[in-house]
Parts: structure tokens; sequence; C-alpha cells
């Protein structure tokens, strides 16, 4: 009787540790065939649909779990499910007809409502003021030239007002420290308190604010022949012109959108970040360019800084029209940092000098969403 033993019990394998999946595959097998009654059901359908809602969830709860950790919360709730969500690209164009009970929206005020908000009418006029040096000799003149001369500066002052006014947008905040060469036209905060200025400046003249970080667009062989690459080698030294050459030869030639960093020496901001922006009209241009601001930001990251300046990266020698760099450059700022969620710039500061420029800039701020 003995050796007609009965067969051995063997642990049955479920289909979903076949498959190396968490997600119950009989489950996805038999809620196809309930919506799909009428079509052959293949063996890899439900394993396939297990694996990709698996994918979907974990990544999901990752950056809701990052969205919690940033709003110092220990338990991820609808809202920091809505903020994952919403400020991924694809999750977002995904999920856009799903609404998440509980979850909010996204904080967006117009700009124009911020703007009565603070008054904003009278901040737009950029009250130019002359170094000290001048104001002795201004106000001796008033008391010694009578209401003519007095006159001639008032219309000359109130013209350079309208202009500044003119290039700036609706929402933008105007400040300006006196004997400075810089003007500071328009403010915009991120979803994320990043704060985002415009200044009316030459970048390698920036020692009346806390930059750290400054942007240098070049090319591949970091040769400061340009017109910013002599003035910040001139600011900097001859100690800033030997790193540049040092950093030429330790790593070859800089590849397109790639970014490296030397110290700023004599320069007002502590480190310099040379990147080699694409060509307008080359292949994969304006993503190649978004790359670039994404590569300088992150290096920055890398070092911790606090603020970092760009000028209007590519439409220099590179050719691109600057409406489409503005646009390009603006929109890899606020997804670098959104996708990112924590970052230790908290300023990022656009020093740009002609008029076009800075009305472009302004206007694609204005447009730019909070989020």
């Amino acid at each position: 009787m003995s050796s007609r033993g009965g067969k051995k019990k063997s642990t049955k394998t479920s289909r979903s540790t076949k498959a190396g999946v968490i997600f119950p595959v009989g489950r996805m097998l038999r809620y196809i065939k309930r919506g799909l009654p009428k079509y052959r059901i293949g063996v890899g359908a439900p394993v396939y649909l297990a694996a990709v809602l698996e994918y979907l969830t974990a990544e999901i709860l990752e950056l809701a779990g990052n969205a919690a950790r940033d709003n110092k919360k220990g338990r991820v709730t609808p809202r920091h499910i809505l903020l994952a969500i919403a400020n991924d690209e694809e999750l977002n164009q995904l999920l856009k007809g799903v609404t998440i009970a509980a979850g909010g929206v996204l904080p967006n005020i117009h700009p124009e409502l911020l703007a009565k908000k603070r008054g904003s009418k009278g901040k737009l006029e950029a009250v130019i003021t002359p170094p000290p040096g001048k104001k002795s000799k201004m106000s001796a003149g008033k008391k010694s030239g009578g209401k003519k001369m007095g006159g001639k500066k008032a219309s000359s002052r109130s013209k350079r007002r309208a202009e500044v006014t003119k290039a700036a947008g609706a929402d933008s905040t105007t400040e300006g420290n006196p004997g400075d060469v810089f003007t500071v036209l328009s403010t915009k905060s991120l979803f994320l308190g990043q704060k985002l200025n415009l200044i009316h400046s030459e970048i390698s003249n920036l020692a009346g604010f806390d930059v750290e970080g400054v942007i240098n667009p070049t090319n591949a062989d970091i040769d400061l022949k340009d017109d910013l690459g002599s003035a910040l080698e001139q600011k900097g030294g001859k100690e800033f012109g030997e790193a540049c050459a040092e950093l030429r030869k330790k790593n070859g030639p800089l590849e397109v959108a790639g970014a490296v960093m030397t110290s700023g020496f004599a320069l007002p901001a502590k480190f310099v970040i040379h990147c080699n922006s694409p060509a307008w009209g080359s292949d994969r241009c304006e993503e190649l360019l978004d790359k670039t601001v994404k590569n300088c930001l992150a290096l920055a990251d890398e070092k911790k800084l606090k603020s970092v300046a760009f000028p209007s990266i590519g439409s220099g020698r590179n050719g691109f029209p600057k409406q489409t760099a503005a646009q390009v450059i603006l929109k890899a700022i606020s997804s670098y940092f959104v996708a990112t969620m924590s970052s230790s710039i908290k300023t990022v500061y656009f020093v740009l000098f002609d008029s076009e420029s800075i009305g472009i800039y302004v206007q694609e701020m204005a447009k730019l969403d909070a989020n």
C-alpha cells in the first residue's frame, strides 16, 4: 500500500509570481474578459496590463511622497497625489480628464490681480537715480540754475521712466538702488517658491546682487573670445582665464548642451558655469537648448548654489530668435524645479541689456504659469 502512495502535494505558483509583478494577473484577466467578452484574450495581455498599472502606481506614489515630504507631512493625501500628477507633464496628459476627490486645484493667480493687489502701477516706473558723487552737483545746479534747469531734468527723467514702463509688463515690479548700474524690472514667483528676477545690467557687473553662479554661454573650446567671455575674463582676472584654459586641456571639447564649472576668482559671483548651447537651425536645437539650461541648473544644485544669473542663452552668436529662446529657457527652468521638487536654488536672475530682449522676457514671464 505504501508503494502506491498518493501524489505529492505541490504548492501552486500564482501567475503574478511567475510574471514578477505585485498586481494580480488573474484579476486583470477577469476584468478584461468582462469588459471585452467578444474578443479572444492572449496569455500575455493580463500580465502586460498588471505591469503597466503597477509601474504607474509606483511612479505616482513616489512623486506624491516627494510632495508630502516637501510640505513636511508624514502621510500622503489626495492633495499630494494631485500635485504629483499635475506637476508631471506625461502623467498630467494621461490623467487630464480625471478628478481626484479632495485634491483641490493648483494655485494660479492671474498676474493682473496680483498687480492690483500690490499696487504695481506705482512700481512700474523705475526711478533711475544718479551715482552719489553727482548729487551735490545736481543740488547746486538746482539752486543756481533756476526753474529751467529743473524742468529739463524732470522731463528727461519722465522720458526714461516711460521707456522702462513700456518695456515692463503688467505684472512687473521695479526696484532700483542708488548708485548702481542695474534695475530690477520684473519679478515672478514659481509654484515651489523660487523667484525669477529680470535685471537691466551687464552680467559681468553684478556686484550689487548676491549672485553665486553666473552662466557663460560659450562654444566647445570655451575660448572666451566673444563680448561676454571677454568681459568675464577682464573682470575675473588672469587666474580666471588660466582656469578656463586648464579646463579645455583636462576635459577636451565641451559637448553640445554640456556644462562645466570654474571658480569666479575676481568676479562678483563665486562660480561661472560655462555651457555650450546649440545653434539655431541645428537638429533638435530647441530640445538641446532646454537640456542646456537644465544641465546648468543641475550643476548649480550640485554646488548648493542659492542664486544663478542667466544671460539670454542662444540668442546671441548662436542665432536663436529672441522670442523662441526666452520661451524655451523659461519653460526649462520652470519644468526643472517641478521635476526636482527640491532645490538649493532660490533665485534665478535674467540679466539683459537691450530693450528688445527685456520686453520679450517681461511678456513671457507674465505668461508663465505659477505652477
